[in-house]
């Protein structure tokens, strides 16, 4: 990622504001910090907001572990079109002689990493991708929604506070008929609008596409810019030029049910489509919009959010 001078230290502004304040916890590689336990509890807050908004759709609630199968992302194809973001999950599975010789290199400060083999799990990249496995066969008549919120990974260090490399989603994912999973996203493009602007933020929602990789992704990015599959809501955090995506919807037409066999009750391939929110970056947003003392945040922000 490309930017200028001045953007770059603004970020480094930011972070460090931040880091002076203790709500984010340096540790020693970009893009991965501890966090306070205000920082968390104004994630935890927001994250209440969301379940309030959302109650109303009785959605199955479900909470997966940050790593999934890696066979079932062997399924997806994200290695085609994010192979710079990935995460797989490697350990040492030799004998005696093995680990004398990692231990060796270890020791002369080799790179004992490339005597680790790959396990049977990736990092989890999007907090819904565990999801789809577990929804192959045929859908209800109505379809499936479905609530989820997990960390994820990208391997995308930065020092943009923003861009963390490993951080939390909170999804609601609808599966089914072609019809409902636009209406899903249409509906939680407005309404996540309407939530993120009443807690202060200056929101604006953007057409967007995916950062795929290399010249496939191209085509990739204008396809999904051409379909309006993907919006962002975006706030300036560092930035008004380059204001930073704090939620998204999606639409992933077939995508999912053909690679994972999901069926609507008519026996056609289900589509699907989410709202993703970016717990750290909203509270970052949050924290920059109104300072980092809570204590002294608007009155109608602190009762929205249920901030005593």
């Amino acid at each position: 990622m490309c930017i200028s001078g001045d953007i770059h230290d603004a970020y480094v502004e930011y972070q460090e504001e931040l880091v002076e304040a203790g709500l984010l916890i340096p540790l020693g590689v970009k893009g991965v910090y501890g966090r306070s336990g205000t920082f968390e509890h104004i994630i935890d807050q927001f994250e209440n907001y969301i379940t309030r908004n959302g109650a109303q759709f009785q959605a199955e609630v479900m909470r997966f572990p940050p790593i999934f199968n890696r066979a079932h992302y062997e399924r997806i194809d994200h290695i085609n079109n994010f192979p710079d973001l990935l995460g797989s999950v490697h350990s040492f599975t030799g004998r005696d002689r093995e680990h004398m010789e990692m231990l060796r290199k270890f020791e002369a400060k080799e790179d004992w990493s490339r005597d680790l083999n790959a396990t049977e799990v990736m990092l989890v990249p999007a907090a819904c991708y565990p999801l789809y496995p577990t929804a192959t066969g045929t859908l209800p008549a109505d379809g499936r929604l479905v609530d989820l919120e997990t960390f994820v990974f990208r391997h995308e260090p930065s020092d943009d506070p923003a861009r963390m490399q490993i951080f939390r989603q909170r999804e609601y994912v609808r599966l089914g008929t072609p019809e409902a999973a636009l209406q899903h996203r249409d509906y939680w493009l407005g309404k996540s609008r309407d939530m993120l602007a009443s807690v202060g933020l200056d929101v604006t929602p953007v057409i967007a596409n995916d950062p795929f990789f290399g010249r496939g992704g191209r085509v990739m990015k204008a396809t999904q810019l051409e379909q309006n599959l993907k919006y962002e809501l975006v706030v300036p955090i560092c930035s008004t030029e380059k204001p930073t995506a704090v939620a998204s919807c999606n639409m992933h037409l077939d995508h999912f049910g053909v690679a994972f066999d999901i069926k609507t009750s008519d026996g056609q391939v289900a589509h699907t489509a989410c709202v993703g929110f970016g717990l750290e970056r909203i509270a970052l947003a949050l924290f920059k919009t109104h300072g980092f003392k809570v204590e002294s945040w608007p009155a109608a922000v602190r009762e929205i959010l249920e901030l005593s």
